[in-house]
């Protein structure tokens, strides 16, 4: 470490890496710098609405960072954990005495659909949902929409746009809200079947044409604007820097969030996963895991010895449109139970969750450490370096 100040790099600004670098502040002898390539916070939990046009997705950083966060707007183009230094895309190098690798999800176009990365609009990232957005503005408002993908990002995008009146057509690879049981699965196809939103069980896609799109067997359906929430994927930084990744390129990392092969590279969010806990993507694991990443760099920097991570799931909640949402509830390990809530009250909650969700980062900038999250009772089975390496690439 340096002589005065260590100094901790966060990579990435969304939900993990603006908890993690908030968090940091807990100790004031380190310096902090949260590299983001975007100015503006992106809430990525209301990109349907941004794209629909019914909401904003954008938050300024100034009230989310506490005091002693340093935001550089820039990507990172390499990570050299041999020399503990990042390579920026402007050029710049930063040196680092720990790093948070908090790079996040990004759109997933699988190029064996033709026509996909051409003619469909994904919806991971802001910059795809304003291009969604203006596609939907200059459209005609009975043209017809396609959305792929029955996850969580396909059937709120789907609500969106039905609620608003438009023609919206929802093919799902195989059944509607897989994660969800069958009876919220049944509440979410009623709902849908009430605006006369066509679902599309067990189909796929195989081809994107700019007017339709065509499904496995040959059938093509019109389609003016073909929305793609078949799925997400990482960057591939991790990878790129020689870093231990899984088959999908999330950075893997032993029991406590740290990098397998540098116990100075922490991970969170989206692009990290673990061996023996392995995690969703979504914003609440992306907190937890901001939190936790943050938590053993103030251990190490202190001489103890990290705590495991450890975290239970209580339930999903998807909205339908602006008056509508179901919640799933879950046991500890995701897995869904037989109760679910629907209706204009659990609408209300998850709007309370949405805006809860840069409230909470705020207060953990004002209050380093204050964020807390429900904790599975059995801790996760050690991750050893052999079984970690057996699901490399």
């Amino acid at each position: 470490m340096t002589d005065q100040h260590p100094h901790v790099i966060v990579l990435g600004g969304g939900y993990a890496g603006t908890m993690a670098a908030n968090r940091l502040q807990q100790n004031t002898d380190i310096d902090i710098t949260l590299i983001n390539p975007r100015a503006d916070f992106v809430h990525r939990l209301r990109l349907h609405q941004f794209a629909a046009g019914t909401g904003i997705a954008t938050v300024d950083y100034a009230p989310l960072l506490g005091r002693r966060v340093r935001l550089v707007v820039d990507g990172a183009a390499r990570v050299d954990a041999r020399a503990r230094m990042v390579r920026l895309e402007s050029g710049d190098i930063l040196d680092y005495d720990y790093l948070v690798y908090a790079v996040g999800s990004t759109d997933s176009a699988p190029a064996e659909i033709p026509g996909l990365a051409e003619f469909a609009y994904p919806l991971a990232e802001f910059e795809s949902a304003q291009r969604l957005r203006q596609a939907l503005e200059t459209a005609d408002h009975d043209a017809p929409i396609t959305v792929v993908g029955a996850g969580l990002t396909g059937i709120e995008m789907a609500a969106e746009l039905a609620d608003l009146g438009r023609q919206v057509r929802l093919v799902c690879g195989g059944r509607l809200a897989p994660a969800f049981g069958a009876p919220a699965r049944r509440s979410i196809a009623m709902w849908f079947a009430r605006r006369r939103v066509d679902v599309l069980e067990n189909a796929t896609v195989s081809e994107v044409l700019p007017d339709s799109v065509v499904l496995a067997g040959g059938a093509a359906l019109p389609s003016t604007i073909t929305i793609w929430a078949g799925g997400f994927g990482v960057p591939s930084l991790a990878a790129h820097s020689g870093l231990s990744t899984n088959a999908d390129g999330r950075l893997l990392t032993d029991e406590t969030l740290t990098s397998i092969d540098d116990d100075r590279i922490i991970g969170a969010g989206d692009a990290v996963t673990t061996s023996s806990l392995p995690t969703r993507m979504s914003c609440y694991t992306a907190n937890t895991t901001g939190a936790a990443a943050a938590d053993t760099v103030l251990s190490r920097l202190s001489g103890a010895e990290p705590a495991a991570f450890r975290l239970a799931y209580v339930g999903q909640c998807l909205s339908l449109g602006r008056h509508n949402a179901v919640l799933q509830f879950t046991h500890q390990d995701d897995s869904p139970v037989g109760f679910h809530t629907r209706g204009r009250l659990t609408a209300s909650f998850k709007e309370f969750v949405l805006k809860s969700v840069p409230w909470g980062l705020r207060r953990e900038g004002r209050k380093p450490g204050a964020s807390v999250w429900f904790k599975s009772q059995a801790r996760p089975a050690s991750t050893t370096r052999d079984q970690a390496e057996a699901t490399t690439l």
